[in-house]
């Protein structure tokens, strides 16, 4: 399951290595792309869904049924992911957006079955030129939701806005240019 499917990079994998998926995504805009990224043949006996909703309330999926959860939240206030849809969660401020995070970890808890995993891609962000470690809170909401730690990953982001600002710098270390994936399990 991905709770915010986006373009359907999540649900093509999945279509790719013959697994059952199910994305969720607020924009319907998403959802009709999501569907046009799927829309190629492979050999695959999987089945695809593809819904509009709100990763907050994934009422519709049963207590403990999914295998595993892979997602890309929005970074709070960072992009805007669309105009004017309520529960887009790229129009919230910080302190919002952490709360909607919290329901969102606990509908991934709800739904994911005893012993699996659950990945979330997320990044920090700055804030009037410091850094706000908008990973590590994310983190935490999973781990208050009941979820364990298994991972983290520091992947490297090359497509980041401020990357040019640093390119100058020679250097070893890696400033705002990563995402984590963290890798929970229940």
């Amino acid at each position: 399951m991905d709770q915010f499917s986006g373009s359907g990079t999540t649900l093509v994998e999945a279509k790719l290595l013959n697994r059952n998926a199910i994305g969720v995504d607020v924009n319907p805009k998403s959802v009709d792309l999501s569907k046009e990224n799927l829309d190629f043949e492979c050999e695959t006996s999987s089945r695809i869904v593809v819904r509009n909703g709100d990763a907050r309330t994934l009422s519709f999926i049963r207590d403990e049924s999914i295998d595993f959860i892979c997602t890309h939240p929005p970074y709070a206030d960072i992009i805007k992911y669309s105009d004017n849809i309520g529960a887009d969660l790229s129009l919230f401020n910080e302190q919002d957006f952490l709360e909607a995070i919290d329901e969102v970890a606990k509908e991934a808890h709800r739904v994911l079955k005893h012993g699996k995993c659950c990945a979330v891609m997320m990044g920090d962000k700055r804030r009037k030129g410091n850094v706000v470690p908008l990973g590590f809170q994310v983190m935490n909401t999973f781990l208050d939701a009941g979820f364990k730690s298994k991972e983290i990953i520091i992947k490297e982001q090359h497509n980041c806005r401020s990357t040019s600002k640093w390119t100058n710098i020679e250097r070893d270390f890696l400033l705002l240019e990563h995402e984590y994936i963290f890798v929970f399990y229940k």
